[in-house]
């Protein structure tokens, strides 16, 4: 799908928010998102939208630096969005001392990874993968 312009990316990244939801029953993990793309593709203003479809009145902004934001939800299918920037990981090791594994194992929260690919042995199979080339003012969106 190809969009131009931030208000384009708003509304998709919108749209894409309402129709995920958590899993259900007994082996049910958290909803992991995995972006990738280069530098300046559309990630983080991706996880811009569907923080505020998913109603966070906060500055979102890129964890580059601290790895990872915890946002609480409100009147959400999901209780927390939680946003990991994986790009200064080495490996997963990395991620997993940050909890990694607490945090997936809950089907309520919503994890969105930007650069799954430098911790990919702990990304879940059934993630959903949405890849974004471009730059500018034009973005193609590929998801699967």
């Amino acid at each position: 799908m190809k969009i131009s312009g931030l208000v384009a990316m708003e509304v998709e990244a919108a749209r894409f928010a309402q129709q995920i939801a958590p899993h259900q029953g007994e082996s049910a993990h958290a909803t992991v998102v995995a972006l990738q793309g280069d530098l300046g593709a559309g990630k983080t203003t991706f996880t811009q939208g569907i923080a505020r479809a998913l109603g966070v009145g906060e500055s979102v902004t890129s964890p580059t630096f601290v790895i990872e934001k915890i946002y609480e939800l409100t009147e959400q299918n999901f209780t927390r969005l939680i946003h990991i920037d994986a790009y200064r990981l080495t490996d997963a090791h990395e991620l997993e001392v940050l909890g990694w594994h607490e945090v997936v194992a809950d089907p309520l929260n919503l994890i969105i990874v930007e650069w799954p690919e430098h911790v990919a042995a702990l990304i879940p199979e059934n993630a959903i993968h949405i890849s974004f080339a471009g730059t500018g003012d034009s973005r193609e969106i590929i998801y699967g």
